[in-house]
């Protein structure tokens, strides 16, 4: 017998997850040898083998808390109740359940297929589906997980009462029963949450080194769009127009516009042509564009929207008061392009300021507070970082998660004496069509002279 054979079925899928995990890290190194289409292939590929492999311990432990060791409670359920009823009718009554708990878990399991066959124009009626089982996926997990934990802990404790304890079976059921309530109201609240429009938030910062002549500036920051399975034409169109009714001067896009390719999203990014800043659009990468794989193509089609690409670059935006006065308005890529190997992109600080006169303020977009962090620690002269990919965590209890892994979660913050950051909750939401504990936002900032 193999030695994979004998290891147990989570251990099995550490593995698979692992292997595929090495595999990403191996075509990194190889990535020069490969073909863009090829390339991508492969990445998405291993990413589907990957998560799958994860989900699966999360599936499996949804599977035995709720059907495993439920064997029978539909029917002893219906013994209490009603003493004549049959075992033909629980039986049915427990099959029942059985194909609800695996219709669900293998729709949580297909949302990420709907990124390769269901982006269009407008989101499919499957991809909201799955996307919404990925969320209730998240929850239900949650929720076992806390009840089990605090079940261990009442049991472990010595100053707690201990009751008679139910029979193990009426007890799963108690707990599966309160963590289906705890997951059926936070996809409610989730889902009412994210068909709200954005919220527009106002913001003053002060920038330093900045001309008086730009005082009150207007600005506004959108980020983590992510058009693609369950984000469309009709959302963006109501951010189009939301944004044109503050009539800001500068209009940015921090990145994560798209989870797809330009061929699947060309009609879906129309209403971008419709924004009408005063002194232009700017838009610079984040880790999802490229995932896409189709970064080019979305620079030369957001150039033909009237939106100009920072691609580890920066413009000069002058001053109609007094055309002497200006200020530098700098991006650059994604830090993950790096990581990938995407040919021709990455984080290029030096790039991106080079030229951007010292004596001048520098308004820096840098999609991940990651990238802000690595910015202020290169160049502490930066005025102003302008970042996304957060989403304030999007839903609890992810965004336990997000905040531990960035530098910066939400919000305004100061670092050293003359410089701020601005890290936006996003304008929309990604795959998942729920926000619980964030908010959609608007950004509306408003550059005040020092």
């Amino acid at each position: 017998m193999s030695v994979f054979s004998r290891l147990s079925w989570e251990a099995r899928v550490s593995v698979a997850a692992a292997a595929a995990l090495c595999s990403m890290m191996v075509c990194r190194w190889l990535a020069d040898s490969l073909d863009p289409t090829t390339r991508l292939r492969l990445l998405r590929v291993q990413f589907l083998v990957f998560v799958t492999a994860l989900m699966s311990i999360g599936s499996r432990y949804i599977w035995r808390r709720s059907v495993a060791n439920l064997h029978g409670s539909c029917g002893a359920s219906s013994a209490a109740s009603a003493p004549a009823s049959s075992p033909a009718s629980s039986s049915r009554c427990f099959a029942a359940w059985k194909s609800a708990v695996a219709a669900f878990l293998l729709l949580a399991h297909g949302s990420f297929l709907t990124l390769l066959f269901l982006v269009s124009e407008e989101p499919h009626v499957f991809s909201l589906l799955s996307y919404t089982c990925l969320g209730m996926y998240v929850f239900l997990v949650f929720g076992l997980l806390v009840l089990g934990l605090a079940e261990q802990v009442q049991a472990l404790s010595p100053w707690a009462a201990h009751p008679p304890h139910p029979q193990p079976r009426a007890r799963h059921l108690v707990k599966l029963s309160l963590a289906l309530v705890f997951t059926v109201g936070c996809t409610a609240v989730g889902l009412l949450n994210a068909t709200q429009p954005p919220l527009v938030k106002r913001v003053e910062i002060p920038v330093h080194r900045l001309p008086r002549s730009f005082d009150n500036l207007k600005v506004v920051l959108l980020s983590d769009i992510h058009l693609g399975p369950t984000v469309g034409r009709t959302r963006l169109e109501m951010v189009v127009r939301m944004v044109n009714g503050l009539s800001p001067d500068l209009t940015v896009i921090v990145g994560d516009l798209t989870d797809s390719q330009v061929v699947n999203l060309q009609t879906a990014t129309e209403p971008l042509r419709e924004l009408k800043p005063r002194v232009g659009k700017y838009f610079v990468t984040g880790n999802h564009d490229y995932y896409s794989g189709d970064v080019n193509n979305w620079f030369k089609h957001l150039r033909s929207l009237g939106i100009q690409p920072l691609h580890n670059e920066h413009v000069s935006i002058s001053s109609a008061g007094d055309p002497k006065d200006q200020f530098c308005l700098a991006g650059v890529d994604d830090i993950e392009a790096e990581m990938l190997r995407y040919p021709g992109h990455g984080m290029d600080l030096e790039k991106a300021l080079d030229g951007c006169s010292p004596t001048d303020a520098i308004v820096l977009l840098a999609h991940q507070p990651l990238a802000a962090k690595r910015a202020l620690q290169t160049r502490p002269d930066i005025s102003l970082i302008l970042s996304g990919h957060t989403h304030a965590g999007q839903i609890f209890p992810l965004s336990i998660g997000a905040y531990l892994l960035n530098p910066f979660f939400v919000g305004l913050y100061k670092a050293g004496e003359n410089s701020f950051i601005y890290v936006t909750p996003g304008t929309v939401f990604y795959g998942i069509p729920m926000r619980l504990g964030s908010r959609a936002e608007i950004t509306e900032i408003i550059f005040k002279a020092k």
